[in-house]
Formats: structure tokens, sequence, C-alpha cells
């Protein structure tokens, strides 16, 4: 969407920036996490930190708490700042169905792989073992209850050129219906 002139709010980046060294989250994670989630350069270590919380229901539980009201908050601020403008804002939150805030939203666009895809695309992409792979699959919101939320239910699980197609699709209803609203994506 952002290639059609969308602006992005990537929540990704902002969870990024919330646990930078000295932040009050970052303090928290090293505090419930150790030391052993540090890079040489006092940043997070995400896949360090990944290995321990996707394994580990209540410590990614935890994690989620010290992080997404930080990222939610930082997210409706720059949505308040770009309420007067007419353009379409994407807020690109992969994990919507599990921090919970759809209402914050005009249109929830559901981007979505089976967990076979999924699967097969940590393992490839990533590099990911297939353990990890399972534990981060099995972590995030069922695919039906992200389908649930859907206003807009695109599939992530064939070829590029089908991907791309719907989100033309989808741009060309968005332009259409603006009006003055802001659009969001998970």
């Amino acid at each position: 969407m952002v290639d059609h002139g969308a602006i992005l709010i990537d929540a990704d980046q902002i969870a990024r920036d919330v646990v930078e060294p000295g932040t009050p989250a970052w303090s928290k994670i090293v505090e419930h996490f150790g030391s052993g989630v540090l890079m040489p350069d006092k940043s997070i270590n995400r896949p360090a930190l990944g290995a321990i919380v996707f394994d580990d229901p209540a410590k990614l539980a935890l994690l989620n708490e010290i992080t997404h009201p930080e990222v939610m908050r930082r997210i409706a601020d720059r949505l308040e700042e770009l309420s007067a403008s007419n353009e379409i804002v994407v807020v690109d939150v992969p994990l919507l169905a599990e921090v919970g805030a759809s209402d914050m939203f005009d249109v929830i666009v559901v981007v979505a792989a089976s967990p076979d895809v999924q699967r097969d695309r940590l393992l490839r992409l990533r590099g990911m073992q297939d353990e990890h792979a399972n534990a981060r699959i099995a972590s995030q919101a069922e695919h039906e209850e992200r389908a649930a939320l859907a206003d807009v239910l695109i599939s992530n699980d064939g070829a590029i050129d089908d991907l791309i197609a719907q989100v033309d699709a989808l741009w060309k209803r968005l332009e259409a219906d603006r009006g003055g609203r802001t659009h969001h994506s998970e």
C-alpha cells in the first residue's frame, strides 16, 4: 500500500523503538529476562529474547505486558497527528488479534497465510529451526480468530503476483471510499 502512496505506521518498528537502551521497557526487559538478551551495544538481542518467550507462554505474556501498551499508545498518538489529513494511513500491526485494539481502526485488513505456509517461510526465509517456528506460530492467534477481525481478508498462500493483485484491488476500493477516512491493516 505504501507503493500506492499510503502513509505507513509500522508497529514492529515502534516495538523496536520502545525497547531502545535506556527506555523504561528496555529496563524492564533486562530486569525480567536478564542481561543475556542484550547485544554488546546493549540493544535487545531479538532472536535471543524470542527464543526465551516463544517457548514459554507466561514469559511471552510478560513481554507483551511490557511492550504492547507503549506501542499502542505511540500508534494512537501518530494517528491523532494524521487525523486531519485526507491520506490513507496503513497501520501494520502483525499481532492485532493478540493486542485486542481493533476498535482503533476504521478498516481491518488481515493478510493471512496457512500455518504450513507460515512454517515454510520461517524455516526457509528466516532460517529458524522447526521447533522454534512451531512455537512462534503457536504463540499467535489462530487463523480463524484473525480472519474474524477482518473487514477484508487477503490470502498470502500463493505467489507474490496474487498478493499484489489483491492489494491493488483493495487500494482502488480504499481510494474510492476515502472521503477523509483513515484506513488500517494488520
